[in-house]
C-alpha cells in the first residue's frame, strides 16, 4: 500500500478455522477500504494458516504472520509491532464485525481527536443462531452526554464503564505506543491492562453505541469457557495494571476504584469458575490475595457496591464448603421467591 492505512487490525488466530472465513470476510468487506488486516497465526494445529494464506493471496491488505504458540497477548503484541494504521483494532478470529464499523468509528474517533473510540456489541448465540442484547457493555448512565471526555468525568468506577476487552475500541496508534501500552502474555485476560491503562491515560474518549461488533458464545473450546485452565490470570492482570498506573503516576488517583473493582473480579471469577479450581481461588482470595488486593484494609464505606462487600465479608468468615452450601441456599431461596404467589406476597398483594 502506498500510504499508511487509516485502520490497522489485527487478529489473533488459534486454531480457528471453523469460523475464520466469516470473521475475515466481515473486515475485508469493510465499507473502509484504507485498512491493513494483520493476521497472527499462533501456532494453529488446524488448517487457519491455510486459510490466511488464502486470503494473503487474494487481497494485498491482508498480512499475515506466523509463530509459534504464545497465546492472544503474544500474537496481538507481535502485530502491533508491525502495524502502520493510524488507529489500531483488535478482532478475535471467532467474531465479525458490521460492515460499517471502521468507516463509522474511524471517522467519529478522528472528528473528537480521540485516543479511544468505544463503540456498542452484542452477542452471537451460536448454539440458537440468535443476536443478544448486552447492554452492560457501556454504562451510559455512568459517562457525561458530552464529547469528547476522559476518565475524570466518569461518575462510577473508571474500571467498570467500559468492559476491559479490547475488539469493541479503536485505539491511537500513537497514543498507544507514546505510553508504551502493550497486551500482557497470559492465557486469559491478557487485555485487561491494555485496556484499562489506556482509559485512565487517554484524554480524550469518543463513544458511540450503536452495535458494530459481534461477540460470538456458547463455543465450548473458547477460552472463556476453560477459565479453570487459567483461574489465577486475573490475578496477574491486575497487579500488572497496578504496577503499570504507578509507573505513570496515576494510581494514587484511581486507588479507590481499583481495590472497588479488584473485589468485583475476583467475586466475579470465583463465582463463574467451575471445577476443582473454584477452592483452589476461594482459598487463596480469603487467605492472601484479598489483603493482596488492599481489600481487607477497607470497611465497608469504602466501597461502592454493598452487595459485593457482603460477599466479600460471607467468604472471609466461611470455610469453602460452608460457602458452597451457603450460595446454594441462597438460590434455591431465590428460586422459589421468584415465582408468582410470593411475588404478589412481596409486593404487598393478597
Amino acid at each position: 500500500m502506498g500510504n499508511d492505512p487509516k485502520v490497522s487490525v489485527i487478529i489473533a488466530v488459534y486454531n480457528a478455522s471453523k469460523h475464520l472465513r466469516e470473521c475475515l470476510d466481515s473486515v475485508i468487506n469493510q465499507t473502509l477500504k484504507e485498512i491493513e488486516i494483520i493476521c497472527v497465526n499462533d501456532g494453529s494445529k488446524d488448517d487457519s494458516l491455510d486459510i490466511l494464506r488464502e486470503y494473503e493471496a487474494k487481497d494485498d491488505r491482508v498480512i499475515v504472520i506466523d509463530k509459534e504458540n504464545g497465546g492472544a497477548g503474544s500474537a496481538r503484541n507481535k502485530g502491533l509491532e508491525i502495524a502502520k494504521g493510524e488507529y489500531l483494532s483488535f478482532l478475535d478470529a471467532d467474531d465479525f464485525f458490521d460492515e460499517k464499523m471502521l468507516e463509522n468509528a474511524y471517522d467519529k474517533a478522528k472528528a473528537a481527536q480521540a485516543d479511544i473510540m468505544v463503540f456498542g456489541s452484542d452477542q452471537y448465540r451460536d448454539d440458537l443462531n440468535e443476536f443478544k442484547k448486552v447492554n452492560w457493555v457501556i454504562r451510559a448512565k455512568e459517562i457525561p452526554n458530552y464529547r469528547p471526555m476522559n476518565q475524570r468525568q466518569f461518575t462510577d468506577n473508571i474500571f467498570k464503564v467500559f468492559v476491559g476487552w479490547a475488539w469493541d475500541k479503536l485505539f491511537r496508534a500513537e497514543f498507544i505506543r507514546e505510553n508504551d501500552i502493550t497486551f500482557q502474555e497470559i492465557r486469559t485476560s491478557n487485555d485487561m491492562r491494555f485496556v484499562f491503562l489506556a482509559i485512565a491515560l487517554a484524554k480524550r474518549i469518543e463513544v458511540d453505541t450503536d452495535i458494530y461488533a459481534h461477540q460470538r458464545r456458547d463455543d465450548p473450546s473458547s477460552l472463556s469457557n476453560t477459565r479453570e485452565k487459567s483461574w489465577d490470570c486475573f490475578h496477574e492482570a491486575l497487579n500488572s495494571l497496578k504496577e503499570k498506573l504507578i509507573e505513570h503516576g496515576m494510581f494514587d488517583e484511581v486507588k479507590q476504584d481499583y481495590i472497588n473493582y479488584t473485589l468485583h473480579a475476583s467475586l466475579w471469577n470465583l463465582t463463574t469458575i467451575k471445577g476443582e479450581k473454584q477452592e483452589v481461588l476461594y482459598n487463596k482470595l480469603r487467605d492472601d490475595w484479598f489483603d493482596e488486593f488492599g481489600i481487607n484494609a477497607h470497611d465497608e464505606s469504602y466501597f461502592y457496591n454493598k452487595s459485593e462487600y457482603s460477599q466479600y465479608k460471607a467468604v472471609r468468615r466461611m470455610t469453602f464448603k460452608e460457602w458452597t452450601l451457603y450460595n446454594k441456599a441462597r438460590k434455591e431461596a431465590k428460586k422459589i421467591l421468584s415465582k408468582k404467589p410470593f411475588r404478589r406476597i412481596l409486593k404487598g398483594g393478597n
